[in-house]
């Protein structure tokens, strides 16, 4: 973990390999704006989520986000949840009270957000890259808005597809379709799902939960097919001020 000027309010992100974090950035202009000049978002990079408790115990934090591989592993840890976190499956805030620690979930509020702007009335299934954390959040969000998914994974699963499995018939089928998995993030941005990508079209919807690059390989492919393209900072910058919200609640 690094080392940083201990503020009155400290807050930060909990993950692993994390020196790239957005929220860091976010947060620290955020308070900067602000004037909470005693306020301070830090990077707690953990080897394994077994130093959590040495974390809270040797920091006075007043809120924690958390990111992967922990969304799911940090669970255990929480003395409550909130009913969407309970559903999903997944914790990506952390509120500290009297009470103790509640975990929460504003990667699905982000993610519906930054999609239902871009929906139209031919969007009607969906399609999910991957099968970690977040994808948790993006499937209650279809469940929620009544968009019928399917899961893709590398491996066959039950009531999932495999990457091999993608046809012509099942991409014209699924309209919408969400990177969930970390291909294409920088520094291998020339990465890509392997999905057909000569069956999109016009009516295609592409989603990257990726935002470095700001454009990824997948969404090009998406693009020159004439397909409505969105990256994944729109999601982050509401899910950050959902957190916001809920450490001031």
């Amino acid at each position: 973990m690094e080392k940083i000027e201990k503020k009155e309010k400290r807050f930060g992100l909990v993950g692993k390999d994390i020196s790239y974090s957005f929220s860091r950035g976010y947060f620290s202009e955020k308070f900067a704006k602000l004037n909470l000049a005693h306020y301070s978002y830090e990077n707690f990079d953990l080897d394994s989520i077994s130093k959590f408790k040495r974390l809270l115990k040797e920091n006075s934090l007043s809120g924690l986000n958390v990111t992967i591989p922990y969304k799911e592993l940090v669970i255990p840890y929480m003395d409550d949840l909130d009913e969407t976190a309970a559903e999903i499956g997944a914790v990506n805030t952390i509120q500290f009270s009297a009470n103790g620690l509640k975990g929460y979930n504003t990667d699905a509020y982000g993610f519906q957000k930054s999609l239902t702007v871009h929906l139209k009335e031919y969007h009607k299934k969906a399609l999910i890259l991957g099968t970690g954390g977040a994808s948790k959040a993006i499937a209650h969000v279809f469940k929620k808005l009544d968009i019928p998914f399917v899961l893709v994974s590398r491996k066959a699963k039950k009531k999932q597809l495999t990457y091999r499995e993608l046809d012509k018939k099942i991409i014209e089928k699924y309209q919408i379709i969400v990177n969930c998995s970390p291909v294409g993030t920088h520094p291998n941005v020339f990465e890509k799902p392997n999905i057909p990508y000569q069956y999109l079209s016009k009516n295609h919807l592409l989603f990257d939960l990726i935002y470095n690059p700001e454009k990824t390989a997948f969404l090009k492919e998406g693009e020159e097919k004439g397909a409505t393209i969105q990256n994944g900072l729109p999601m982050l910058s509401f899910q950050a001020e959902k957190s916001w919200e809920i450490w001031n609640s």
